[in-house]
């Protein structure tokens, strides 16, 4: 007996591995989370897979949108909102079902037939099953693990691709309401200049190239007005969108202004320090190494798959009656099917599963190179979009505003003439917006720094891999 426990060691420990394959609760949620934790805003959670829940975060996200909607509080309703996050994350409940289904064992075999000529009745039972399948359980146990972590590395991607792009949006659409505000007071500037040049006209005082001129001016602020409004519609629309709002929730609120750049740029002392940090944290080459990983895993297998793969068992009852004197015969036996390498050695799988790691190893060495590019090019457009956003802030701005005051001055004591007065706001107006202007693209800057950093390449889309695992004789040829 101790001997048989000994030798079915081994079947016990595969049968338990078997057992012990289950489907995630939360879809992988949780294992998603852990990997964009410390990459999103405080409080932001993933849509749950509990109908309660979901009733609970569609009150939650009733609740934001009663105040004016910040950039934080946009990522947290689109991550859980947005119905295109959703249908990638459910892709991933797909993948680890499809996991629990290829490491399940198949069902076995069961044949019963019934025969009978002239002088006997012939009975026989067989019961069949697969020995590879069990055989290889424990290395695809290993393998789907690590595919399994692979697909949730990469949905991770899409999480922190739909923040960025949801904080993207926020900020132009901010940015647009503000250019809006202020071609509105241009335009108010404009209209004023024009009606007054008519009024001068009329009287006697204003030639009529002069008027030309101003009523120029007014129509030209007039579809520059209906252009920024028509821009401050469709960024609208774009956040909305990324939020997964639509009906009485399109009429939330956004604040005034975009928030004040700092004081103070990213401690990167330079674009080696950010190449560092991009190799060590970014989630799409963590994703690379584990399919290098899991396709290496897979090239020693590649022959005796490919050869080995239909390996079978039966075990055989079979019972011949006489019917003449109704004596019995019973057979019993194993019986195994091994397939003989006559025509297939194995060469195709081999070499398929050679270049396999090749096309890998290759793929995570571009990404990585890649990944060191995009850091120092984001780097680089963070720090310009950072010093371009302080000079307007703190020199072209105060420049304008100090010349419209020394201009209104002269304007009061006569100096200068209304129409010196109405250029010099229609200018101090269009420093404002520039001023707006490059402080969003700081914060954009900003977002794509971060994403390039940590995240995954900006402006990408992985794919979660949901593809089914093949089957065993299949998965070992790979």
């Amino acid at each position: 007996m101790k001997h048989l426990a000994l030798r079915l060691s081994p079947l016990l420990a595969a049968l338990v591995l078997a057992g012990c394959a289950s489907v995630s609760p939360d879809g992988l949620r949780g294992d998603v989370a852990k990997h964009t934790e410390a990459r999103l805003p405080a409080g932001a959670t993933l849509p749950s897979v509990d109908a309660q829940a979901r009733q609970e975060a569609q009150t939650q996200i009733g609740d934001w949108l009663k105040k004016p909607v910040a950039a934080d509080t946009a990522v947290r309703i689109a991550l859980l909102n947005n119905p295109g996050l959703q249908a990638q994350l459910a892709e991933l409940g797909i993948a680890d079902a499809q996991r629990v289904q290829v490491l399940t064992l198949p069902n076995p075999s069961f044949t019963f037939g019934r025969f009978r000529n002239g002088h006997e009745r012939e009975i026989e039972r067989q019961l069949s099953f697969g020995l590879v399948q069990l055989i290889t359980l424990p290395w695809r146990s290993r393998w789907q693990g690590w595919q399994m972590e692979q697909a949730t590395l990469t949905a991770a991607q899409q999480v922190l691709l739909l923040a960025a792009d949801t904080r993207r949006a926020w900020l132009r659409a901010v940015a647009a309401e503000q250019a809006l505000a202020a071609n509105e007071r241009m335009h108010e500037a404009a209209a004023l200049g024009g009606e007054l040049a008519r009024r001068m006209t009329q009287v006697g005082n204003f030639s009529k190239m002069d008027q030309a001129r101003e009523l120029a001016q007014q129509q030209q602020a007039a579809a520059q007005l209906a252009r920024a409004r028509l821009n401050a519609q469709l960024e609208r629309e774009q956040l909305a969108r990324r939020m997964g709002l639509w009906g009485q929730q399109l009429n939330f609120q956004l604040p005034d202004q975009l928030p004040a750049i700092p004081k103070d740029a990213k401690e990167l002392r330079s674009g080696e320090d950010a190449e560092a940090t991009a190799l060590r944290e970014r989630l799409d080459l963590g994703a690379l190494r584990r399919d290098l990983d899991v396709t290496a895993g897979r090239k020693g297998w590649a022959t005796v798959g490919s050869i080995f793969g239909d390996i079978g068992a039966t075990y055989s009852n079979n019972t011949s009656t006489e019917r003449s004197t109704g004596h019995s015969d019973k057979t019993q036996g194993w019986e195994f099917d091994v397939p003989l390498p006559l025509f297939d050695w194995g060469f195709a799988a081999r070499g398929m599963a050679r270049n396999q790691v090749l096309r890998s190893a290759a793929l995570l060495q571009g990404n990585a190179i890649r990944a060191r590019s995009e850091a120092r090019s984001n780097w680089l457009a963070y720090r310009t979009a950072y010093d371009l956003a302080r000079q307007q802030q703190a020199e072209v701005l105060p420049l304008a505003k100090l010349m419209q005051e020394e201009t209104v001055y002269r304007y009061n004591g006569m100096f200068m003439s209304v129409w010196q007065l109405l250029a010099q706001a229609r200018s101090t107006t269009q420093a404002v917006v520039n001023a707006t202007e490059a402080q969003r693209d700081f914060w954009l800057a900003e977002t794509d720094l971060q994403l390039a950093l940590t995240g995954t390449s900006p402006g990408t889309s992985p794919i979660v891999n949901t593809t089914a695992a093949p089957a065993a004789s299949t998965e070992a040829g790979h």
